[in-house]
């Protein structure tokens, strides 16, 4: 290999940590072309995980080393999300977690590259796409082996398991989640309230706040956030709740 190529694939070592996936995509804006990236996979330094990415020859990569490159490379909003986000910061002990799932959320209209979806991570990877919040509000670095990750704050998290809901998310699992959240920042909730374009989300998030009688919950600024009009059912058959004009399930209305 010659000199150049060396210094430019020592740079390269050097600049990325080991654990993340590589884009090839990016590796091409930043200099190296598709025929020295080939050199470098015969020469056993990485080795493909499909069309557009690479890893160093035998580093243990997960889910969260491609998720690494989907934002810090290719520059999307993508994130570890809702339960997930809330297991990477230590605040869903509580609760049954699949350790063979992790869900991530990621803007309308932007394209998660097929080398992501289709690599075999060792879980499923539950990709939701929704814009009800701005890509860049409520979202915290994690530190995870030599690199760290965008994920939803624990308000956020909130919220994005409440967009599941009823469908995929039982509200009562959301609550006992919410019980355990007593230190929020009232102006970080007021923020992600006042963006969320879901009327669903806010209703419930604030309904389930008041129920759970967190101290900060006292602080928000309720006029600024707009809660819609009308009545909106989350389940049949369920109890009316008038404050909120939500129908929610009678077993969360009796838990005290």
């Amino acid at each position: 290999m010659a000199t150049n190529n060396k210094v430019k694939l020592n740079s390269l070592l050097r600049s990325q940590p080991s654990g993340v996936v590589l884009a090839s995509s990016w590796l091409v804006d930043q200099g190296y072309s598709f025929e020295l990236l080939k050199q470098y996979k015969k020469s056993r330094w990485f080795e493909s995980i499909g069309s557009g990415a690479l890893v160093r020859y035998e580093d243990q990569v997960d889910y969260l080393g491609g998720v690494y490159a989907l934002q810090t490379q290719l520059g999307l909003s993508i994130h570890p999300a809702a339960k997930t986000a809330l297991s990477l910061q230590g605040k869903a002990h509580y609760l049954e977690m699949s350790a063979d799932k992790a869900q991530l959320f990621v803007s309308l209209n932007e394209n998660v590259p097929l080398w992501f979806k289709k690599y075999d991570w060792g879980l499923a990877l539950e990709i939701t796409s929704t814009s009800f919040l701005p890509a860049d509000l409520g979202l915290v670095d994690v530190e995870h082996k030599s690199f760290s990750v965008k994920v939803s704050s624990p308000a956020r998290a909130v919220m994005e398991c409440l967009y599941s809901v009823p469908k995929s998310q039982p509200l009562l699992e959301v609550y006992e989640i919410m019980e355990g959240l007593n230190n929020l920042r009232p102006a970080s909730v007021q923020a992600l309230l006042e963006a969320c374009k879901s009327v669903k989300v806010k209703r419930l998030f604030l309904y389930l706040a008041e129920k759970a009688g967190h101290d900060w919950f006292n602080y928000l600024d309720l006029k600024k956030v707009d809660l819609g009009s009308g009545k909106r059912s989350i389940v049949q058959g369920g109890t009316y709740v008038p404050k909120y004009q939500i129908t929610v399930p009678k077993e969360l209305e009796v838990v005290s």
